[in-house]
């Protein structure tokens, strides 16, 4: 019976992509005005470039160069081991105060070669960071781990999971010119599929947070479409944007990679918010099955509207705290507020915040509604889980 009821909930919630994505306004590539309108890299061009790692093995030389400006910086060479055989000099400048971090003998380092016409040059573009890396990502698998055992250990599994449509479906499919907002649910889809399921178990509480999840993201595109719209966001307000056109040429859509970016990044928060709200319904008609659907509905969202609250707040002060150099910057500008607003990197972050949170909060009630009318079928499947455990 519960494979039943999955299936047709599965069915029904691939028609209602079809059928509502099938209206989706599918936004053309906008190209990007001004110096992102630079000419393409000729393909015929005996320009390649390699990424190599080496390691800086003795500062051959360091002189003081001052600027008329008053700036004054440190010119250094630096011979680096790229590999058993081969060993280059390589020049670098920065400011003479800014010394933390700093290039030094023994440091591992990311070197960019490029080769003109056999001619190869060198530069360095970065500290090797992988090793950091590697440590970090096994501490945070480290404490799921101890911390929730096997429940973690298929939540790493969903998260691998959405790495994998992210790269192997949402990306390609985007970068092919597939209408964005089809393209972002369902990939959304195909991770709630995985992850939900992984992580809570396969029950009507969870069924009902994959489908109250499915119709915010719809909702959530449908808003993101209309106020990119109203606001004229071109998508072009990040310097990888520009560089992704440039590289791509007319065909990369960046407002469509807004569009997606958007739906994704609710996903991540819409998980929590209907799997709380399903549970609340189900823990609400458990303490007191005569509840009728309006009073149920009702004492379910004076929870949910709390749970709004704070996730709301968390999701603003997230994109605040990864957007606060460029806060930083207009602060201590001469622009006016008004003038602020209008600059599309600001205007974006405020869409991108806004219609977020409106997906987040329409989220309760949808979620809620679905739980009030399966409410005998939460009860049974609660009374059925008391069963087993004793």
């Amino acid at each position: 019976m519960l494979k039943t009821i999955t299936s047709k909930l599965l069915l029904f919630l691939l028609l209602l992509t079809v059928s509502v994505l099938a209206f989706a306004y599918n936004p053309q590539p906008v190209v990007a005005q001004g110096a992102a309108t630079a000419a393409l890299p000729d393909p015929q061009s005996a320009i390649t470039y390699q990424t190599r790692q080496g390691t800086i093995t003795e500062l051959v030389s360091q002189t003081e160069q001052a600027y008329p400006d008053g700036t004054n910086t440190l010119q250094q060479i630096f011979k680096i081991q790229l590999d058993s055989s081969k060993e280059i000099e390589v020049m670098i400048e920065r400011l003479s105060k800014d010394d933390k971090f700093a290039y030094k003998v023994g440091d591992s380092v990311v070197v960019n070669e490029e080769v003109i016409n056999d001619q190869s040059s060198y530069y360095i573009a970065d500290h090797v960071r992988t090793p950091g890396l590697a440590l970090v990502f096994g501490m945070f698998v480290l404490v799921i781990l101890v911390v929730s055992g096997w429940h973690g250990v298929r939540s790493l599994i969903g998260l691998g999971s959405s790495f994998v449509v992210i790269f192997y479906f949402i990306l390609p499919f985007l970068e092919q010119g597939y209408n964005p907002i089809f393209v972002a649910i369902v990939g959304a889809l195909f991770i709630m599929l995985v992850t939900f399921y992984l992580s809570h178990g396969f029950n009507y509480k969870t069924h009902l947070a994959v489908a109250g999840t499915f119709l915010s993201l719809i909702a959530t595109g449908i808003l993101s479409l209309i106020f990119i719209s109203i606001t004229k966001l071109t998508g072009f307000a990040t310097e990888e944007a520009v560089f992704l056109q440039i590289t791509k040429g007319d065909g990369f859509n960046a407002q469509g990679m807004l569009l997606a970016g958007i739906i994704i990044g609710t996903l991540g928060v819409l998980d929590d918010i209907t799997l709380s709200q399903a549970s609340i319904v189900q823990e609400l008609i458990q303490a007191n099955p005569k509840l009728n659907p309006r009073k149920l509905f009702i004492k379910a969202m004076n929870v949910g509207k709390d749970h709004i609250a704070s996730l709301v707040n968390t999701l603003v002060l997230v994109y605040t705290g990864a957007s606060l150099p460029l806060l930083l910057l207009f602060k201590d500008s001469q622009i006016s507020t008004l003038e602020l607003l209008n600059y599309e990197m600001i205007a974006e972050e405020i869409v991108r915040t806004l219609v977020g949170s409106a997906g987040l909060v329409l989220a309760v009630p949808l979620t809620t509604l679905l739980a009030v009318l399966i409410k005998d079928k939460l009860l049974h499947a609660k009374c059925d889980e008391h069963g087993h455990k004793h």
